[in-house]
């Protein structure tokens, strides 16, 4: 929460109720990652969200969308964007607690 905000929260419904399920929007907030001059940069959207699902809210699948924004350099049109490298590829931990289940087994 400390990157994002919660931009919608609701009850999917299906064609019947094992269907139905919550969704949760994020958009990360509009602040420009660390070590880049705020004036060089200017906010340029959105990147294609990601949807990952989490556990469960009262018997109910819960999917989450992610939209990490961009920065564009109002000078050489480069994009930039936040370094979210804290979190495992493809096992959404962080690498603290991925080593540490890694070692375990």
């Amino acid at each position: 929460m400390d990157y994002f905000e919660i931009v919608n929260f609701q009850l999917i419904k299906g064609k019947d109720q094992i269907a139905d399920y919550w969704q949760i929007d994020f958009d990360e907030n509009n602040e420009l990652p660390t070590g880049y001059p705020v004036d060089e940069y200017e906010s340029n959207g959105f990147m294609k969200s990601k949807q990952i699902q989490d556990f469960p809210i009262r018997g109910k699948a819960v999917f989450l969308r992610l939209r990490k924004r961009r920065w564009r350099h109002k000078k050489t049109r480069a994009i930039i964007k936040r370094d979210f490298t804290f979190i495992s590829e493809g096992a959404k931990l962080t690498k603290e607690l991925s080593d540490f289940l890694k070692d375990r087994s």
